[in-house]
């Protein structure tokens, strides 16, 4: 090629080799209007000419013969190309099979970064075009865009689940978008997600920031954000497949070359009975209307192996809000309402749990022999202690431990709590040592993130934090569940459901078993956290006192439900204006418990009349109603 050049530069000059040789036959001494080439300039445009034509030979040798297999593959990887099959995320179903999730087909549209066009006008033409259809900020698409590798292959979302309309246009304007093109997908649909949010949880796009801890992820994937979406993505995300094909310089499919298909991921079967969250639920918000609260929560557990049957929290969310991309709007609505619609208060909420701790106290007292079964205290209205008085809400009189916790004797607990007329205390410490065998005091490990360890406090943990040496006072307030202790709803009813069983405190669960993709099944076993702390006999005593508690007590409305029912209502004081907590715990059937339930009404009151209501119309649901359709 340069040979050539040099001739035909030689031609436009009108001179031959043999006009300027010395050589020439007809050599013309005559000057000529142009300088002659020298016979030495001649040599070196011949050794150019000579080097260059090696040089290029050189290296047609090396691209063709020793780079020919290399350059021979790379053109190869830019005719064939691995396109990525998305695997569905597994399912989930609560105990009777009733599905709870789906997966809904869907469009993401992204770019690949090595499809688009080189030169960087005509890149910025096409993504001021995607952001006009797109309802996109044109320096949005530009950043996301420009802020990557040219040279990659791997998709890069520029909107997910983008809607038909934006669907259509997009297949309409493919031929001249190179560099983007659709990923179909699918996005969660939760079945009555306003009931199961706080248990399912949600999954959304990948961020930046989780794929740390997800390396082997795409950009383009859903990733579990929340809930059981969370704490079981290993077992719900399915195997990606990917399909070979050929495209065309412009990345447009041109022939499928063969697919491996995707495997799906697993399926999550759970302990929630779906009818029953609902039915709670549903009996909650009724009740908060009637009072004018906001906040509630309720926990139901099976005494028999720790599985929670369900997991209400009021107010509530959507989380198909999350599944399809919220709006940075609905998302600050959410964050900032005050009744905080996702803060999971059956984990995470932390309260007093007023006189729905007094079982355990009687628990403990009976179990280290500071009272028997037969013991009596005749409760006056108040005990006065220096200038302090530790007032009880009524006058008992002669109390057992049964009437005690049946009628929610103050006196009786000060007593047995913290030392009184010839009884001496248990004290915080031993308070806080069976506490803690009851799961108070520490997570109990339920298999969705978020939960809080409430606070069972001790003598060192008074002058640490506060500076203060521990009093009886404060032995007596923690007896009647006041003072510093707190406690979760999830924790008050897998207590609950420990006294119902006679003293096994199982680990709560909400996952039964994971159906493989593979067709096999792996089951949940119950797991044990404590037992054998408290003997069968002293629990009996307790029980017998909860089940006054219906019969002659506080919860006498629950008389007439289907089964015989044993509970225990709460008041527990909070902040500074004498607002008050309302709870009930309970579980039923008496003789042989299936169903450990403890309600709270934030703000609700007394407990007999917001949380113990709710519980009766529950049972007489679960029990009875449910079984008549």
């Amino acid at each position: 090629m340069i040979s050539e050049y040099l001739f035909k530069k030689r031609k436009k000059r009108s001179l031959e080799i043999e006009e300027i040789s010395p050589m020439a036959d007809d050599f013309d001494e005559t000057p000529s209007l142009g300088k002659p080439i020298s016979k030495k300039g001649i040599s070196f445009l011949k050794y150019l000419a000579i080097l260059i034509f090696i040089l290029l030979t050189a290296r047609v040798f090396y691209l063709q013969v020793v780079k020919g297999a290399h350059y021979a593959d790379l053109s190869r990887e830019n005719r064939t190309r691995y396109m990525v099959v998305k695997a569905p995320r597994g399912l989930v179903f609560d105990r009777n099979g009733k599905k709870l999730v789906s997966n809904v087909p869907s469009f993401d549209l992204v770019a690949v970064p090595a499809d688009l066009p080189r030169e960087s006008g005509e890149r910025i033409g096409e993504e001021k075009e995607i952001a006009s259809f797109l309802e996109m900020n044109d320096q949005s698409v530009s950043t996301i865009v420009e802020s990557q590798d040219l040279n990659s292959f791997s998709p890069i979302l520029i909107k997910e689940n983008i809607s038909e309309e934006e669907t259509l246009i997009f297949s309409e304007r493919k031929s001249k978008l190179l560099g983007f093109q659709l990923d179909q997908t699918a996005v969660r649909f939760y079945e009555d997600g306003q009931y199961f949010s706080s248990i399912m949880g949600y999954s959304g796009k990948i961020a930046r920031d989780e794929l740390e801890k997800y390396p082997e992820y795409l950009m383009t994937d859903y990733v579990g954000k929340t809930g059981l979406e969370y704490s079981y993505e290993k077992y719900l995300r399915g195997i990606h497949g990917k399909e070979k094909v050929e495209v065309d310089s412009s990345g447009n499919v041109k022939k499928n070359l063969g697919i491996d298909s995707p495997v799906n991921g697993n399926d999550l079967h759970l302990s929630i009975d779906a009818d029953l969250q609902k039915k709670i639920q549903d009996t909650l918000q009724s009740k908060l209307q009637e009072t004018g609260t906001k906040t509630a929560s309720a926990v139901a557990i099976d005494p028999r192996n720790g599985e929670i049957l369900a997991l209400v929290n009021l107010p509530s969310y959507d989380n198909n809000m999350f599944a399809k991309g919220i709006s940075l709007d609905d998302y600050k609505a959410l964050i900032t309402d005050p009744d905080k619609p996702m803060f999971n208060r059956a984990i995470s909420g932390e309260y007093p749990p007023g006189s729905t701790f007094k079982p355990l106290v009687a628990s403990a007292a009976l179990q280290e022999g500071t009272i028997a079964p037969s013991t009596t205290l005749d409760c006056p209205a108040a005990i006065n202690i220096g200038s302090y008085s530790f007032p009880d809400w009524k006058t008992h009189g002669l109390t057992d431990v049964r009437k005690a916790i049946a009628e929610s004797v103050d006196i009786f607990f000060y007593a047995i709590g913290g030392g009184w007329n010839g009884i001496t205390g248990i004290g915080i410490d031993k308070i806080k040592k069976y506490a803690n065998e009851f799961g108070l005091g520490h997570t109990l490990g339920i298999d969705i993130p978020g939960e809080a360890s409430g606070l069972v406090p001790d003598q060192a943990w008074k002058q640490n934090k506060l500076g203060e040496r521990w009093y009886v006072g404060d032995d007596y307030h923690c007896a009647i569940g006041q003072g510093f202790i707190t406690a979760t709803p999830l924790q008050i009813a897998n207590y609950t459901a420990a006294v119902a069983n006679g003293g096994t405190v199982y680990k709560p669960h909400l996952v039964t078993s994971i159906e493989k993709n593979d067709g096999t099944e792996e089951k949940i076993e119950p797991e044990t956290l404590s037992r054998n702390f408290i003997s069968e006999s002293n629990l009996e005593v307790v029980r017998e006192g909860m089940r006054q508690t219906v019969t002659s007590g506080t919860a006498q409305p629950l008389k007439d439900l289907p089964v015989e029912v044993a509970g225990k209502t709460g008041t527990a004081q909070f902040g500074g204006e004498n607002k008050t907590h309302g709870w009930f715990t309970s579980f039923a059937p008496y003789d042989k418990p299936q169903i450990a339930l403890a309600v709270l009404v934030e703000g609700g009151g007394e407990g007999f009349s917001t949380a113990e209501p709710v519980t009766k119309e529950v049972y007489q649901w679960y029990f009875g109603d449910r079984n008549k359709k």
